[in-house]
């Protein structure tokens, strides 16, 4: 009798999160396509997976880059060369800028696609060998908001919940996030308790747009597009008003009430509503219920993220958790969503301009000297001001002060805001590089030197999930051709840089031990974990000590109250809303939002070669409320132009009133090189929050014309 061959376990590379998927490999020999499912073992999913998860296995070797390819300029056809030569340009580059510019002449911009151990190396390579901090990802374009926000109210980045905490909530407060389409497995989870406990939960759904998520709520407030702070504000005037607060735990584990105070008693129902669009007594209802409930769990996502007061709106929703004691035990506490699988992973390895590894900022002279030893560089090493955020990039580029720009994992020329100036500023860099996993994307347009890289399936290393869970992912298929692991790639580039010491690692269990030591009695502590561990005993979550027993990691953050602040309370944050940055007016008189359907992913690299997927989502669609389609003339089915200030893109009609009116909604995932393009991310703007550096990509000011 024949066995059946192994098969491989690993943490799903779509959204944050983080199911664990059973991965077959093929049936016959000579088949690429491996078949996944759900892991029933993984704590995080439990066995469940979403159609992007359950067809993963049907991406993994459709249109492959298999060696590396260079031209001198963009009207050159590319030309395949071998690795040492693409080692010999990028060393000539590097040097030549470091000799011409200085260090704050190269950026790298990574991905929440990297495996930890990916993060880690640029890092290692960016900010200490060559000294430059100018290292960011596209966490910056999702969470960077949370990651500030958290800082600025509790003392340190990092989700105090767990997903366990779905199960435990009386309410769950969803604000800012399509739960059902872009974290679909945890909000079946929801689904299913509330199918069996009706009267146990209630949830409430904050977005100007009706969605599969609203329509499982028990109240949905579908406010203004930017208004998000104002009704938290709102809500914290009514608690005040029930005497529905904590006076005990405000006094004994927070500072900054009495400021908070005043600037809530300024909030008033009536003032509230009439800005938000919403009637006072769903107002009433919402506070009611927060006073209610013995757990309330607040999640949001890019709704909240991406926006000019992103960072002032997640401590907004922290200072209601605060008031009402709502954080630090089961059932209770703000819980942010993560978009991309591994954001947390990098932001625990310094994966932003401004941080280190082990949560440390390149501000803090202790921090800094602590990993310059620890990475074995001189004092000194690591610069000590933030490098530039992803958009102060596309800035140096256009005042030509970078002389290179490496793009590894991420696909910008589809994510970023106004796509016509990131092409403009990129053909202004004499080297963009791209490490990419697949042909033809709409960033290897504006590229001179591709690199192969292996992706997720073909290398080893960790993830970690939205609830702070880590998890092996080990490589169980080849990489195709000559594609490397981008660790791989970054330490092969050190050692032929002359740093030959401190990138001589063998596997990536070698760099995970070294990222992992310099987490020791940090918040983000994994120190106990390795990757033997993980592979014998499955998902860890963090906290996770040197010491720790298997299945021993801590589900929450903060139980005892105590928060890494100099004071060891958290802080309440009073913070005016000044709402959108590009508001509506009489020559663009809608506000544009954008988001992602179910079934795609992002810039649809993996997901357009699904059939399935494209036969549910074969066109991105312009949701239009009817009264805004009568005052512009269209009809459903129509085609239509969405022009802002920055460029204007066409699309078909959907009629509905499943969005408010002033509104309208466009996906934002056919990118050029998609059929039916639609460059939705051209149109929204580029002015960001002060606090987190992260675009208001949810919101831009447009007009709509019919098309013929």
């Amino acid at each position: 009798m024949v066995s059946e061959p192994a098969a491989a376990r690993a943490q799903c590379p779509y959204c944050g999160v983080g199911c664990g998927l059973e991965l077959k490999p093929p049936a016959e020999a000579g088949d690429p396509q491996w078949t996944a499912r759900g892991d029933r073992h993984h704590p995080s999913s439990l066995g469940q997976v979403c159609v992007k998860g359950a067809t993963v296995g049907e991406t993994l070797h459709h249109n492959r880059l298999t060696t590396p390819l260079w031209r001198a300029s963009f009207d050159q056809p590319f030309a395949p060369i071998s690795w040492d030569q693409a080692f010999a340009l990028l060393v000539d580059r590097i040097r030549a800028t470091l000799a011409q510019q200085g260090p704050q002449g190269l950026a790298i911009y990574g991905s929440g696609q990297f495996l930890t151990e990916d993060y880690y190396i640029a890092n290692k390579l960016l900010k200490g060998a060559l000294g430059s901090n100018n290292f960011d990802a596209n966490s910056r374009l999702c969470m960077s908001s949370a990651v500030a926000g958290y800082a600025r109210s509790l003392g340190s980045d990092g989700p105090p919940c767990c997903y366990d905490d779905l199960d435990a909530a009386d309410l769950v407060f969803l604000i800012g996030t399509n739960t059902a389409e872009c974290h679909p497995v945890l909000f079946q989870r929801l689904l299913k308790r509330k199918r069996k406990e009706k009267d146990a939960l209630r949830l409430v759904v904050v977005d100007p747009r009706a969605t599969a998520t609203s329509d499982a709520a028990d109240l949905h407030l579908a406010i203004r597009p930017g208004t998000d702070l104002v009704l938290l504000h709102g809500v914290g005037h009514l608690l005040l008003e029930q005497q529905a607060l904590d006076p005990r735990f405000i006094a004994e584990h927070t500072e900054g009430f009495a400021e908070l105070r005043e600037l809530w008693q300024q909030w008033g129902p009536q003032r509230v509503c009439d800005l938000c669009g919403i009637t006072e007594a769903d107002l009433r209802q919402l506070a009611q219920w927060w006073e209610q409930a013995a757990g309330v769990l607040s999640l949001w996502s890019m709704g909240v993220n991406q926006s000019r007061e992103g960072t002032a709106t997640v401590s907004g929703i922290i200072n209601l958790h605060l008031a009402t004691a709502q954080i630090g035990r089961s059932g209770a506490g703000p819980f942010s969503l993560t978009g991309q699988p591994n954001a947390m992973g990098g932001r625990e390895a310094g994966g932003l301009a401004h941080l280190l590894p082990g949560y440390r900022s390149v501000a803090h002279a202790e921090h800094r000297t602590a990993v310059e030893h620890h990475w074995g560089f001189g004092p000194g090493s690591i610069a000590p001001e933030p490098g530039l955020a992803v958009w102060e990039q596309i800035e140096a580029m256009e005042r030509g002060e970078l002389g290179l720009w490496w793009v590894a994992a991420t696909n910008p020329l589809v994510s970023m805001p106004s796509l016509d100036r990131v092409r403009a500023a990129a053909g202004q860099c004499p080297l963009v590089v791209l490490s990419e996993a697949y042909a033809g994307t709409e960033t290897a347009a504006v590229a001179h030197l591709l690199l192969p890289a292996a992706q997720w399936s073909e290398k080893s290393g960790v993830m970690t999930n939205s609830e702070r869970r880590v998890t092996l992912c080990p490589a169980f298929r080849p990489a195709p051709g000559e594609a490397r692991p981008d660790w791989a790639i970054f330490a092969e580039l050190g050692r032929r840089l002359g740093f030959g010491q401190q990138f001589s690692y063998g596997s990536a269990a070698e760099v995970f031990a070294e990222f992992v030591e310099l987490t020791a009695g940090r918040v983000c502590d994994l120190s106990g974990l390795s990757h033997a561990l993980l592979a014998e005993h499955g998902p860890q979550q963090w906290p996770f000590p040197a010491g720790t027993a298997a299945g021993g990691g801590q589900p929450r953050l903060y139980t005892d109250h105590h928060y890494p602040t100099t004071t060891g309370k958290a802080r309440f944050l009073a913070e005016q809303p000044f709402g959108l940055a590009e508001p509506p007016c009489a020559e663009f008189p809608l506000v544009l939002t954008v988001g992602r359907y179910l079934g795609h992913w992002h810039t649809m690299t993996r997901t357009a070669h699904v059939a399935r997927v494209g036969k549910q989502h074969p066109e991105p669609l312009l949701e239009v409320n009817p009264r805004d389609a009568a005052t512009h003339g269209l009809e459903d089915g129509a085609m239509a132009e969405v022009e802002s200030r920055r460029g204007a893109v066409a699309a078909r009609v959907s009629v509905t009133e499943r969005i408010r009116p002033g509104t309208v909604f466009l996906p934002m995932h056919w990118g050029a090189s998609q059929p039916n393009a639609c460059e939705a991310n051209r149109l929204m703007h580029e002015q960001a929050c002060d606090h987190s550096k992260q675009p208001e990509l949810k919101a831009a000011a447009v007009r709509l014309r019919h098309l013929v």
